[in-house]
């Protein structure tokens, strides 16, 4: 079967990498006289990665955001299945607040709420601390474009597995990232990279590509492809499926984790552990089991960690809790890793063994710890990735906004005291919205996003001083900092984002540079 074009998978080798310059950098859509002036002034990039959560869910109400208060009637309203508009919500199915939560908010106590987004730690409502756990929803490729129906984003309630769920948010006015935020820049239209979840919007942190599966029809995987409307933007509605979204979730005819031509959209666990999936019966340790229909086959795309080393960049992937995870397993709450949220360990460049693993995938330490101590000591390489450990990364469902928000705003602490901070840009953002409502429409771009916006906060001795950014931009922007600031080759999926970005008529996505002020000095 024949990949879609604009992303056929290129050779991840450092010299295959380097026979592709020319023509990545000839097909760039960058700037037309070079990085930005001044750019050079940035020695230290540090990007912070949380999960799940939507801007309107956590910043609705910032000042002088476009948040919930600048939304249209229509864009508040969500409408069911057959496009009408809904008398109320659904209930949250199973309740708001996670399992074994004391004491818990019942789905009884859900029901009729007015068809409009809703404040959980409201005290005239449900009043639920930020430290609480709640519901999981579904965040999926297909839901996500359903659910933001064409820029419409009616349609969040109809296809959630969660009911009422998607029109959640929070008062955060009181938490340390809003803080941070109020002393530096909010970025108040940056969009996830991809649609859908963790897994696909880690890839395109770090390689703006959609993984595929070669041969998946003729695989153990073949279960998990997909079967989508004639559009292919879409899953296919099983006859089954309740007709309203008041009457339970939807079912589908086979919602997997691979489109219909075979690239890997939904979770999918790594060829190496750790990995959510054991070794092969008799098999080499090191490795996940190819047998099962969940573990992905190594990966050759070239990554931005690719390009860094091209150009002889120091960088790095910090996990939070990646040691504690290979030495001891995964089985309690705390530090409760994600597999799926290590995205180079997907990629045959960085298999057990390769130098590269060795240097560049890290362990950040339980609670971050060696991380933070690589920031204390002025030792962080050009170019960081952390991502913090289950417990503290904010996700629906397993963690909650205030332990998570806690950690990153000391994280930030210790930056703005380190050795490399005069020289440093600090990006604290969100893999993806957890399948929760915004009411901004996405900018139109190519098949893969971008999807919903994303909360976003520049954090930098150049950043401008409690400043709303209003630039477009998506997660594909960092990489176009990075591109930029080191005169790497620009990764072949940046260009197909541009040019679809333009094609639609939409505003470029900008490199992050709008919130900073780079002059003198």
């Amino acid at each position: 079967m024949k990949r879609s074009y604009g992303f056929a998978v290129f050779s991840s080798t450092l010299a295959l990498c380097a026979a592709a310059v020319p023509a990545l950098a000839a097909g760039s859509s960058g700037p037309p006289d070079g990085p930005p002036d001044g750019i050079d002034k940035i020695k230290t990039v540090v990007v912070i990665f949380a999960e799940n959560r939507a801007f309107d869910n956590l910043y609705g109400h910032f000042p002088g955001a476009d948040g919930i208060d600048q939304a249209s009637k229509e864009s508040l309203q969500q409408r069911d299945r057959d496009g009408s508009i809904l008398s109320e919500l659904p209930p949250v199915w199973d309740g708001l607040t996670a399992k074994g939560v004391t004491p818990p908010v019942t789905q009884a106590m859900t029901e009729h709420l007015p068809n409009a987004p809703f404040t959980v730690n409201d005290p005239k409502g449900f009043d639920v601390s930020l430290g609480t756990i709640t519901h999981d929803l579904w965040h999926r490729y297909y839901q996500n474009q359903m659910q933001i129906d064409g820029g419409k984003n009616d349609m969040f309630v109809a296809w959630a597995d969660s009911g009422a769920m998607p029109m959640s948010n929070w008062d955060a006015s009181k938490t340390a990232m809003w803080a941070v935020a109020r002393k530096y820049v909010l970025a108040d239209h940056f969009f996830m990279g991809g649609f859908g979840g963790s897994f696909f919007n880690h890839q395109w942190l770090i390689c703006a590509c959609a993984p595929y599966y070669a041969n998946a029809d003729q695989s153990p995987a073949h279960p998990t492809i997909s079967v989508t409307n004639e559009s292919g933007t879409a899953l296919k509605i099983a006859d089954n499926s309740p007709k309203s979204a008041m009457d339970g979730i939807p079912k589908f005819v086979s919602d997997g984790n691979l489109t219909p031509d075979f690239y890997a959209v939904n979770t999918m666990q790594p060829p190496y552990q750790p990995s959510g999936n054991e070794p092969a019966p008799g098999g080499d340790p090191r490795f996940a089991d190819p047998a099962n229909a969940t573990t992905l086959p190594p990966q050759t795309e070239p990554t931005i960690g690719d390009m860094l080393s091209l150009k002889h960049v120091s960088w790095a992937w910090y996990s939070g809790a990646w040691q504690y995870t290979l030495d001891q397993g995964n089985h309690t709450p705390i530090p409760n890793f994600q597999y799926h949220h290590q995205p180079f360990n997907y990629y045959a460049n960085f298999a057990p063994g390769t130098e590269a693993r060795r240097e560049h995938i890290r362990d950040a330490g339980l609670g971050g710890v060696s991380f933070i101590q690589a920031i204390d000591d002025g030792a962080l390489p050009q170019v960081s990735f952390y991502k913090p450990q289950g417990n503290l990364n904010e996700h629906s469902g397993y963690a909650d906004i205030q332990a998570g928000d806690r950690h990153i705003a000391d994280v930030i602490s210790h930056l703005e005291k380190s050795p490399q901070w005069p020289h440093m840009l600090v990006v604290v953002t969100y893999d993806e919205n957890g399948g929760i409502w915004d009411h901004v429409a996405p900018p139109k771009g190519d098949r893969w996003g971008p999807g919903t916006r994303i909360p976003a906060i520049i954090v930098s001795p150049f950043a401008k001083h409690d400043y709303v950014d209003h630039t477009p931009y998506d997660t594909t922007s960092i990489l176009r900092f990075i591109t930029e600031r080191f005169e790497l080759p620009k990764l072949h999926g940046i260009v197909v984002r541009d040019h679809a970005v333009a094609a639609h008529g939409e505003p470029p996505l900008g490199d992050l540079t709008g919130a900073l002020d780079l002059k003198g000095g």
